[in-house]
This record gives C-alpha cells, sequence and structure tokens, in this order.
C-alpha cells in the first residue's frame, strides 16, 4: 500500500509578517515580558497589524510606565533579543518612535529614551491646547449619538479604575478618552496633523496623579460636546488643557506654576 500523500498546507490565510511573528515567537514572549496576554492569533485582532507596530506599541508602553527611563539606551540587538524577533521590525518600531518623539539619537550613546525638557513640555501644551480646542470644537458640531456614547463609556472605563485605586487602567482609559475625541471630530487633516505628535501627547495624559480630577474634568469636557455649543466646547478643552499644563509642571520639575 502506498503511503498517503503529505497534506499540503494551507498557507492562503497566513501572512509573512504572521509567520515571522509564530517563528520567531513573539506571542509568547510578549506575554512572558509583563505577565499581561495579548489577544490570541485566533482573535484577529494582531491579523492585520504589522509586526513593527507591535513592537512599537509594546516599547511605547514600557517607556510610559517607566520600564525605558528617560535617558536609557534602547539597543537595536537587544531588544531583538529580548521580543524574540529579527532586528528589522524593531529598527522600523525604533524608527517610529524617534518620529514621534518618544526616542532620540545620541552622537555618544545612539538611540535613547528622549529627556523632555520643561521647554519641550512648554511647547508640547502650546501645540496640545491649540489641537484639542479645535478637536473639541468639530466634535461638537459633528458628532454622532454613537460618538458620545464611546467617550461616555471610556470616561466610566476611568471612573471605575480610579475607584478601585488602579491608577494604570485609569490612565490608560483616559488616554484614549483624549484619543476618541479628534475622531469625533470627523476630520482626517486633524488626525494626521495630530498623529505624529500622538506619543509625547499620550506621555503627557499619564503625568497627573489626580485622577478623580482628571475624571471630573473629563465629564465636564463631555457634558460641553454633548451639549452642541461649540464654543463652549472649545472653552473647556482649554480650561483642560491649562489645568493639566500647571499640575503637569508642578509634578515634573517640582515647583508650582
Amino acid at each position: 500500500m502506498s503511503a498517503p500523500a503529505p497534506r499540503r498546507r494551507d498557507r492562503s490565510s497566513v501572512t509573512p509578517g504572521m509567520a515571522n511573528m509564530k517563528s520567531k515567537g513573539l506571542f509568547k514572549k510578549l506575554v512572558r515580558q509583563d505577565g499581561t496576554a495579548l489577544p490570541s492569533l485566533s482573535e484577529g485582532t494582531l491579523r492585520d497589524q504589522p509586526l513593527r507596530e507591535i513592537v512599537r506599541d509594546k516599547i511605547r508602553q514600557r517607556i510610559y510606565s517607566g520600564q525605558y527611563a528617560p535617558g536609557g539606551r534602547l539597543i537595536e540587538r537587544d531588544l531583538a533579543d529580548e521580543f524574540d524577533v529579527s532586528r528589522l521590525p524593531v529598527r522600523e518600531a525604533l524608527r517610529m518612535l524617534r518620529e514621534e518623539g518618544l526616542v532620540a539619537e545620541r552622537s555618544t550613546r545612539g538611540l535613547v529614551v528622549r529627556e523632555l525638557t520643561r521647554a519641550d513640555v512648554e511647547e508640547l501644551f502650546d501645540v496640545r491646547e491649540a489641537l484639542e480646542a479645535m478637536s473639541c470644537r468639530l466634535a461638537a458640531q459633528r458628532a454622532t449619538d454613537t460618538d458620545l456614547l464611546a467617550l461616555k463609556r471610556l470616561l466610566e472605563e476611568a471612573k471605575d479604575a480610579t475607584g478601585r485605586q488602579d491608577a494604570g487602567a485609569a490612565r490608560e482609559a483616559n488616554g484614549r478618552f483624549h484619543d476618541e475625541i479628534p475622531r469625533m471630530a470627523h476630520n482626517e487633516l486633524l488626525r494626521n496633523i495630530l498623529e505624529p505628535l500622538h506619543g509625547r501627547l499620550q506621555w503627557l495624559f499619564r503625568q497627573t496623579d489626580d485622577l478623580e480630577l482628571l475624571c471630573s474634568e473629563h465629564e465636564q469636557l463631555l457634558d460641553a460636546i454633548a451639549s452642541g455649543d461649540t464654543e463652549l466646547a472649545a472653552r473647556a478643552a482649554e480650561q483642560h488643557v491649562r489645568s493639566s499644563r500647571h499640575r503637569t509642571l508642578h509634578a515634573l520639575f517640582q515647583q508650582a506654576q
């Protein structure tokens, strides 16, 4: 009796990036590093996300958390070993993070986690105030009921996490709250302008320790947007950013403004 023909593997649903992730063991490695489970490939969440973006997101998360400290070196070879991937997606991830302003190149040390100066933070708040006021003004004009419900759910997530004293989850929800507003503005150009600033702005959103006050300000912002009054929404955004500026500068540079 002849041996059965070998079964052909169906590669129709396996992209090169997915194959690389499997062969390099990225899924297992990422779970081991921080103890949190990424969605499995079967859930479809990562099916269309390039490997470089997955690596970028993990490095960004560790910068936010302080695991990669300001001024710390980011060595391509070491990161590739840490995430169990080739050096190419790490190189691309670091390039994207340089564009976001979270990583800088130093002539004597190579790539490092960027240390933001007081001037850097002031400039970021100047830009954030202008763009956030515009985002909220447009959101008040264009947001749908579905948009408003999504924003309310993020606020409830932040409140719930704050009540549980889960600062990490609260900051994550508050960061997504801010991400949602430009989407609600339904202005693609505005979102494209904000994209290169995303990393630095998200870092700013995570600097405040008064999470109850932050939730209160976000609730006022949501109410202003939901009212449909564009100028009220813009003023609420400006007041929120100025309050955040005061708290952040004090927290980072240990002096009241």
